[in-house]
């Protein structure tokens, strides 16, 4: 695989995380799903789980075991939120090294390539995820105007750009 390969998604939903179907995760034929915290399940330095995806993790939840992986090194913040879902959960996770979604893959006990890192970031998210052989997923990020106007907003952007730049399709599949 390619150097540029590495940050290509198998798979662009083109919308948040709770517009990730049961049939999209049936047609694809995943056993497990990696999920990022922030910007992915909520918006960043946010602890409210919203209605929506609770309700999400309520439908995909018979289809699939669940683990949080983050790169937030509040651990406070991801377990309340981790124990808001009822999901296992590493935080500091330091993607895109591959150490940390090994362990949540091999806790899972299901084939590497049928568990899916689901994340907004390319060059954490699913670099890490393609990195380790996994199914990747790239979301949009969860709204929040205040956020929208932070570094970390912008450094997506720029993740973005910069890939499509070296030729990774990031159009909805």
């Amino acid at each position: 695989m390619s150097k540029s390969h590495l940050l290509q998604p198998d798979l662009v939903l083109g919308d948040v995380v709770t517009k990730l179907s049961p049939s999209i995760i049936q047609q694809y034929n995943l056993k497990g799903l990696v999920l990022d915290v922030d910007e992915t399940l909520v918006p960043f330095k946010e602890n409210t789980i919203s209605p929506e995806l609770e309700q999400w993790i309520s439908q995909v939840r018979p289809l699939v075991d669940l683990w949080l992986v983050s790169n937030n090194l509040s651990k406070s913040r991801i377990s309340a939120i981790a124990s808001t879902l009822d999901v296992p959960f590493i935080f500091g996770a330091r993607k895109p090294s591959r150490k940390k979604l090994r362990q949540a893959v091999n806790a899972m006990n299901h084939p590497v390539d049928k568990v899916a890192m689901v994340g907004d970031r390319l060059f954490t998210d699913v670099l890490a995820g393609n990195r380790l052989g996994m199914f990747t997923i790239f979301v949009e990020p969860m709204e929040n105007t205040e956020i929208s106007k932070t570094p970390l907003f912008s450094i997506r952007n720029f993740e973005v750009w910069l890939s499509q730049k070296i030729g990774i399709s990031l159009y909805k599949n």
